[in-house]
């Protein structure tokens, strides 16, 4: 019987291809939330995260869009979306959290000049809605489905209504700073927005 050859596995590609995104995601986190979108570039992620530039813009069509993806990682990473057993429970969790957030003096600061730089660029407005806005609320949108699971609130309520009325008072007092943004007013809002669900508030009027 000839000698048969012995098979060579072949290493596997997407390990290094993660370990490298993550490595990029990593390098904008702490780069735009240390010092802003503006001076963020493209040329200083690659260096602190050890790669090249196209290893970069084969995975982000801009910069706008790397950083919101990183920045959503973090903010996923460090507040992920819990079940608490109760639609109240998981708003105060998620309420709480982005509080903590934004008075975080980096990372709140973060998000402001987020919020300050999509004002003046179309493209960029579109990358924050798609890449910060939907990703951060399709996050949170299983907190709805589980209150509908669970028989807490009607199975007709619209989640995108309620996810705007938590986030709404939030960003407002963020925003304007007029009264202190702290976790006693996440809290109401939280108790405020659970027992409007519950009371059947976010289900639509039928059609006339």
């Amino acid at each position: 019987m000839g000698s048969r050859a012995i098979p060579i596995e072949k290493k596997r590609g997407r390990p290094r291809s993660n370990d490298t995104q993550k490595a990029i995601l990593k390098a904008a986190a702490e780069m735009v939330i240390g010092a802003g979108l503006a001076e963020m570039t493209i040329e200083g992620v690659a260096e602190r995260a050890g790669v090249g530039k196209a290893s970069i813009y084969r995975r982000w069509p801009s910069k706008g869009a790397l950083a919101f993806d990183a920045v959503v990682d973090t903010i996923i990473a460090v507040h992920p979306t819990l079940d608490t057993g109760s639609l109240e429970g998981d708003l105060v969790h998620v309420a709480e959290g982005w509080v903590r957030l934004s008075n975080n003096r980096r990372g709140g600061r973060a998000v402001a000049h987020f919020i300050a730089e999509v004002q003046s660029d179309p493209d960029l407005a579109a990358a924050w809605r798609e890449r910060f806005v939907k990703r951060i609320r399709n996050e949170r949108r299983p907190i709805i489905d589980r209150a509908i699971a669970r028989g807490e609130i009607a199975a007709g309520s619209d989640a995108d209504l309620i996810l705007d009325l938590l986030y709404g008072p939030l960003y407002h007092r963020y925003l304007n700073g007029h009264l202190p943004l702290d976790e006693s007013f996440a809290r109401g809002v939280a108790r405020m927005v659970a027992a409007a669900s519950v009371d059947g508030a976010a289900v639509p009027d039928p059609p006339s």
